[in-house]
């Protein structure tokens, strides 16, 4: 099993998105898939149409069973999202409260590694929605995750964004027995502005170590596929937004294939 963290540092530049688009093009890919959604606002929950304010079971729960010393079987939390070999881990509100209660709590570190290590025989990937500030939640989805997808919008903010995230990995990466792969993917990419094309030039520049060498434009059949809660790859397949995601993930995938499931099990 595979485990991916989709974050960066500044809000609105696709997290949520590239979340939903590879792990739908996984799941049409013949993937068994699990997105698991950290975020409090819970954007991945309400794109399936789940309510993060009145869920009972989300990821939540696997912090709150750890501060209340019980066990708590991850695959209890599983939703199916309707897409076929694609499932979910919701969020709740009360995410938000883990960073005031965690000063007080043990092992709080690891406790999403921990819950994925349960889970290693049913999935093939696991895709991590994160909150665009560094806590608890983010430390431990950059802990459990063998590659970390950051998106950047192509402006001058969401760089800054990348930019704080770096700092966040160094602190991080102390800790990690392995080295993290990090994969900066340009979004909302719009070569009729000055702002695009001046935002790409610094992420040239700057990160080229890391930058994926394509382009996720502005695509407004995302926007189309959440309006009625489906996979972009499932809504169109064939949208340019989807095709560009496709050769992401062609690369991500070839990079680090799936363990065989004979393997895994």
């Amino acid at each position: 099993m595979r485990i991916w963290t989709v974050a960066n540092q500044k809000g609105g530049v696709g997290k949520t998105t590239t979340t939903v688009a590879l792990g739908g093009l996984l799941a049409a890919w013949g993937f068994r898939t699990l997105m698991v959604d950290v975020d409090p606002h819970g954007s991945l929950t309400s794109y399936f149409r789940l309510d993060p304010d009145s869920l009972e079971r989300s990821s939540y729960s696997l912090f709150e069973a750890v501060a209340e010393k019980r066990d708590l079987d991850p695959a209890s939390l599983l939703v199916d999202t309707g897409t076929e070999g694609l499932s979910l881990i919701p969020a709740a509100i009360a995410l938000a409260t883990l960073d005031r209660q965690s000063g007080r709590m043990e092992g709080m570190g690891l406790v999403l590694k921990r819950a994925l290590e349960r889970l290693s025989t049913r999935f093939d990937y696991v895709l991590i929605d994160c909150p665009p500030i560094l806590g608890v939640l983010l430390i431990n989805a950059l802990a459990a995750c063998e590659c970390l997808i950051a998106p950047v919008q192509t402006e001058f903010l969401a760089i800054k964004g990348l930019e704080r995230l770096q700092h966040t990995l160094k602190m991080v990466t102390r800790a990690r027995p392995t080295p993290l792969e990090v994969v900066v993917v340009p979004t909302f990419y719009d070569q009729r502005t000055r702002a695009s094309r001046d935002s790409l030039a610094v992420l040239q520049r700057d990160f080229a170590a890391q930058l994926w060498d394509g382009l996720i434009p502005i695509d407004t059949r995302f926007r189309e596929a959440s309006r009625v809660g489906l996979p972009p790859a499932i809504f169109d397949p064939r949208a340019r937004g989807v095709e560009a995601y496709a050769r992401l993930l062609e690369e991500l995938v070839q990079r680090q294939p799936a363990v065989p499931r004979e393997a895994a099990g």
